[in-house]
This record gives C-alpha cells, structure tokens and sequence, in this order.
C-alpha cells in the first residue's frame, strides 16, 4: 500500500489518495515489464506511446536509462522565421517614434509566443524527450524572462544553449549562461561596472544556480559583484562583450579565497564547493524521484557529479538508476507540471491537431508560462501546482481535449500557422481555431487494447485501461456499463492522473 501519509499530504490539494503501487523489479537484471516502463518514461520524459512502452518493457532499469541519456537525435520543429529576425540595435531604438516602438513591442511579443509554441511542438514530436525534459529543468533554473527580456531571438539562442548542454557539462553550462545575453539583460548584468556593482547575479548565481542558501555571506555577493563588473552586451547585435575600463581589477575574497578574481573565476570557486553539486542533486531528485531527496544518497550521487568533472550524463545515470525512482512508496507523490500533463496527453493519446499554439495557451493558463517564469526563482513545481483553480482549470482542459473523435472540417486548415503580419489579437484568434481542430483517433487507439470507443469494456479490458492510463489505481469508482470512450474520459479526470 502507498504510505498513507506520503499520499495523503498531496492528496489535501486534490483528494484522498490510497491505493496499492505497481510492482517494483528488486534486481537491476530483471527487465522493466510495462508497467515499470510507462512510469520511468513518464518521470523522464512525458507520458509515453504504448509504441514506447513496447520498446522499453523489456530492458533493465540500467539499459531503459541509457537508451534515454544517449538518444542525441536532432531537433524536428523548424524554427519561425519571426523568432530569428534581427533586433533593432541602441541606436535604432533611440531613433524610433513612439509608433514604431509600440510595433516592435507588439512584434516581439508575438515572435516569443510563436517560440512557445515551437517548443511545445518540438516537445511534442522529439525521439528525446528526456532532453527536453532536461531542457526544461533548466529553463526554470536559469532562470531568463520574455516580459524583462523583450527579445524573442534571445531567448531562443539561450533555449538552445539549455538543449546543447541539457545532458552534457554543468561547468560549461555555468560558464556560458552566465555571459549570455538573455541573462545579462534578465539579472542586470550589463550594467554592472566598477564603483556601481549590481548585486542581482552574483546574489542569484550562489543562491539559485549553485550554492543555495546558506552556503555563502553578504560580503562574498558584494565580493563577487565586483568580480562580475565589465560583462556586458554589444549595442549593435547584443553578443557578449568584456569591457575591461568598467571591471573591477582590484583584490577580491570569496568564499575565504583572496585573489584578483574575475567573473570565470568566482564560478570556478563556486563550482569547487560541494554544496554545489548537492544543491544540484537534491533539485533533481525533487523533479525525479520524490518530494523528500534521501541525504545519503544525495551525498553518494554529488560525489559522482564532481569526480566526473561535472558531467551530467554520470550524474543522471546515478540518480536514474536509483530503486526509489521506481519505489512502491514514491508511486504517485510528483504532479505533473502543465506542460508534462498537456504534452504528455498528446503523445499518448496520439491527439491530432494543426497548431501547438492551443497548448501553450492552456499551459499558461494552468500557470506555467514558457519564457515567462513568474520570477527569478521560477515555478516552484511539486504541489504548488495544484490549487482549486488549478486543478478545475485543468480538469476543463483535458475534457476539452477529448470533446472531438471524429476529424474536424478542413475549411481552415490553411489559416492554422501563424503570419509574419499577425498581431497578437489575431494569433489569438487563430490559436482558438486552432484549438477547434484538435481530435483523438479514438478508432485507432481503442484498437491497440481490443475494443472500440462505444463498446462496454470487460473487466481484462477496463483493467488494462486503468494501468495503461494511472499510476495507481483511481480514486473516483468508475460508472457502471460506461463504453470505453466514458471510461477514458473519466479517468483523465481522476485526481491520480494529474500524478506520476
């Protein structure tokens, strides 16, 4: 059984939950089965095709984390051409009317919501989900924003500096995001210079992306913001430029270390403290494997992550492999976050539809908006995703998604994409009719499990229906006689589906 208290203390957010977890393989050698598969994919990823399942039921917990954390096929989504475009430079912006800069806003604001909805579609159709997943995990760690920003091309180039490094070397990682220009713009780095430190990213770099709390002093962040001075943007096309007559070149302590540090210096020091790989580790076991990271194993994994050079890959694989990721008792205690939820749906109910934009929308609604995160520190995940508007805002979403079974009229077909001459209230418009066109193959997915969509499910079926669709068995009891399309759509409003 679920331990009574782990379920219960989320369950006050959704419902009372207590129910028997799925069977756990005690030795690494023994394959996953399907049911092992479909949770491990859905915490790695999203919520898998039974085609996914199929291909990963016979592997060892070992070689299914493997296949994950090497998969390095391309990206699939071509990126929008508005996303690309070039941004007016200082001295352009100095020189616009108040009209023009009203229309690079309104432009740059729907360049960015075109690169929402690019993501959502990539995250959607990639063979690497776990990249994106990772992708996103530092997406709200390092933590940049459209409405400070104000650049869609930015924030593209840093997403794929996220996906570049997603799986490969936190240190890099560190290095580059730290003189990147969504995030010099994002924490006020460009102007910091000698004799004004500004203090934001040398507070948010110890205290966000690698120490955590009390782990460092207000003297070293002042410290440390002179170490930082002289970062700065290029006015002309916004790359990162030294300039070496704002840099503080004076003597610098940071962390007990006197030297004449420069910025790539104080993130050395950072990196070589072990609170920043436990900081790291425990983040991730709170993504992956459960609310309450075990301090032994944290400790146990961070040693891996810094002997490795701070490779992320040996680190994921340490803390993939962990029995407790797929432990009876961590059953049912992570909720998927909007985006894990919404792509998670269409990819495994296989729903159809012209425009990702629809599901951008609906994630933004339930609280998580892409390149928007609510402020430095980001959404704060876990339960704080659930509330009573929440959870009945997500509940009206699903039910929305599974309204049409049956192939909507192609009328409009060609008026789904966006045009570089739209303004935001028509990608609006379009996005509603976009939301329109979204169906479920029902034929095609009852079809896999032996029945169809208007026929009663016997009780091998309605079995097979409920494992295939929960983690644990559902709250709410299911309607007597209901077909198996009522069933679906039942359970996708069962409190357990919004778990993993």
């Amino acid at each position: 059984m679920l331990r009574a208290r782990q379920a219960c203390r989320l369950a006050l957010w959704i419902f009372a939950l207590a129910a028997t977890a799925l069977p756990f393989p005690g030795h690494a050698a023994v394959p996953l089965g399907e049911a092992n598969a479909r949770v491990l994919l859905t915490r790695l990823g999203f919520a898998p095709a039974s085609e996914d399942v199929a291909a990963f039921a016979g592997l060892t917990q070992t070689e299914a984390v493997d296949r994950l954390l090497y998969a390095a096929p391309a990206v699939q989504t071509p990126v929008p051409e508005s996303v690309r475009a070039a941004i007016p430079s200082h001295a352009d912006r100095h020189a616009m009317s108040e009209e023009d800069r009203r229309t690079e806003h309104k432009k740059q604001v729907l360049a960015s919501y075109q690169l929402g909805a690019w993501w959502v579609q990539e995250m959607i159709v990639t063979p690497a989900p776990l990249r994106e997943r990772m992708t996103l995990f530092w997406h709200n760690h390092f933590v940049s924003s459209e409405k400070k920003v104000k650049a869609a091309r930015l924030l593209y180039e840093q997403n794929v500096l996220l996906r570049q490094q997603a799986l490969g070397n936190f240190a890099t990682l560190l290095h580059a995001i730290s003189k990147d220009p969504a995030m010099l713009i994002y924490l006020d780095s460009a102007t910091n210079r000698k004799g004004q430190p500004n203090e934001n990213f040398a507070r948010e770099v110890m205290e966000l992306f690698t120490l955590g709390e009390g782990h460092y002093t207000e003297q070293d962040i002042k410290e440390a913001a002179r170490a930082f001075t002289g970062w700065s943007l290029d006015p002309q096309d916004y790359h990162f430029i030294f300039r070496r007559f704002t840099h503080d070149d004076g003597i610098k302590t940071v962390l007990g270390q006197r030297g004449n540090f420069d910025g790539d210096a104080v993130l050395d020091i950072l990196l070589a403290q072990p609170a920043t790989a436990e900081f790291i580790v425990r983040k991730l076991w709170r993504e992956f494997v459960s609310p309450t990271p075990d301090p032994a194993e944290v400790r146990r994994i961070a040693a891996v992550f810094r002997s490795s050079g701070y490779e992320i890959k040996p680190m994921l694989r340490a803390l993939f492999n962990e029995p407790q990721l797929l432990a009876e008792d961590n059953r049912g205690t992570l909720v998927k976050s909007p985006i894990e939820l919404l792509v998670g749906t269409v990819r495994q109910f296989n729903l159809q539809y012209s425009d990702a934009a629809p599901f951008l929308w609906a994630a933004r609604q339930s609280g998580q908006d892409l390149f928007d995160p609510p402020n430095v520190k980001g959404w704060p995940g876990g339960e704080a995703w659930i509330n009573s508007a929440t959870l009945l805002m997500r509940k009206q979403q699903l039910e929305q998604l599974f309204r049409a079974v049956e192939r909507p009229a192609r009328q409009a077909q060609n008026q789904m994409r966006f045009q570089e001459d739209d303004d935001f209230k028509d990608a609006r418009k379009q996005m509603m009719l976009a939301a329109r066109q979204i169906y479920f193959p029902a034929d095609d997915w009852f079809r896999q499990w032996g029945t169809t969509l208007d026929r009663v499910p016997d009780a091998q079926q309605l079995q097979r229906l409920e494992a295939v669709i929960l983690t644990l068995p559902p709250v709410n009891p299911l309607p007597a006689g209901a077909t198996s399309l009522s069933v679906v759509r039942t359970l996708l409003l069962d409190p357990v589906y919004q778990l993993k």
